[in-house]
């Protein structure tokens, strides 16, 4: 999830985002009785996204092996008795920020995350669940800068290759900086059927996919969050062929054995709302 460079209005491509913003106005629960994503965003539009070919992997982790990770007062979410790492692999298009039109060479990209799963307490002043990420690796160099500069989220620029064939999809990453360079990826998944049953609030699915905000923390140590609004994901079963990684443990966790969860979506149009001080 690369949050756009600015929520400034501009005088750009007034057309071109009226009409972005007209096709994804129109967002629905999900039709197979699943819990309905966001109809819009708290505050302003300050970007669009497509996100594709998302393969969600999940394996159990201990929770007091990620907290001592986590930014205070930002608390490890559970789920079964679990906290839930991830690796999020995925194409980016069409990345914009609303006042401007789409670059080819800088909108659209590969990118791979590492996150877990938290939540902003009341007694620290939030009431709010979301993603906490651990690196996310992407293939565009001005975009990790940006997003480091801008967005102080732990952004690493990454070789990175996606191709699928009918079912069968396959990811590869090799980072190249910040260090540590050479964490990498190498995964092969097959495909299988829509999972519209098991789109259930409470359900193992809706925890680790049905999620519309992230944090992060500034420089002063300050944590904030961002909000995303899209369609509820078309999820199909994924079985994972081949799974080597060194990001989770480039990112101070460690996972073995293959994913205790696995999903794959085709993917969703998104809106992106401008980051804003967790405590309100």
């Amino acid at each position: 999830m690369l949050p756009p460079g600015s929520s400034s209005a501009g005088s750009a491509s007034a057309d071109v985002a009226a009409a972005d913003a007209a096709s994804l106005e129109n967002i629905a629960a999900d039709p197979a009785g699943g819990p309905p994503a966001p109809l819009q965003l708290s505050g302003p539009v300050a970007g669009y996204q497509k996100w594709r070919q998302l393969l969600f992997l999940h394996w159990r982790v201990p929770a007091s092996e990620v907290q001592p990770l986590l930014p205070a007062p930002l608390e490890v979410e559970t789920h079964d008795g679990s906290a839930w790492l991830g690796l999020v692999l995925f194409t980016m298009q069409g990345i914009r920020p609303r006042w401007f039109p789409a670059v080819p060479l800088l909108s659209n990209f590969h990118e791979t995350n590492v996150r877990t799963y938290v939540r902003h307490p009341p007694s620290a002043g939030g009431n709010e669940t979301g993603v906490w990420f651990f690196s996310l690796d992407a293939a565009c160099s001005p975009a990790v800068r940006v997003a480091r500069w801008k967005w102080h989220l732990p952004y690493f620029r990454s070789r990175m290759s996606l191709e699928q064939q009918d079912n069968r999809v396959k990811y590869t990453s090799t980072r190249l900086w910040p260090g540590p360079a050479g964490a990498s990826t190498d995964v092969t998944a097959t495909l299988g059927e829509p999972q519209p049953e098991e789109r259930t609030a409470g359900s193992l699915n809706h925890f680790l996919v049905d999620r519309y905000t992230l944090f992060t923390r500034g420089t002063a140590g300050q944590v904030y969050s961002g909000q995303v609004a899209h369609p509820p994901y078309p999820l199909q079963a994924a079985t994972v062929e081949e799974c080597e990684e060194t990001l989770v443990a480039a990112a101070g966790l460690s996972v073995s054995g293959p994913p205790d969860h696995a999903v794959f979506s085709s993917g969703v149009d998104v809106r992106i709302g401008a980051l804003r001080p967790a405590v309100r």
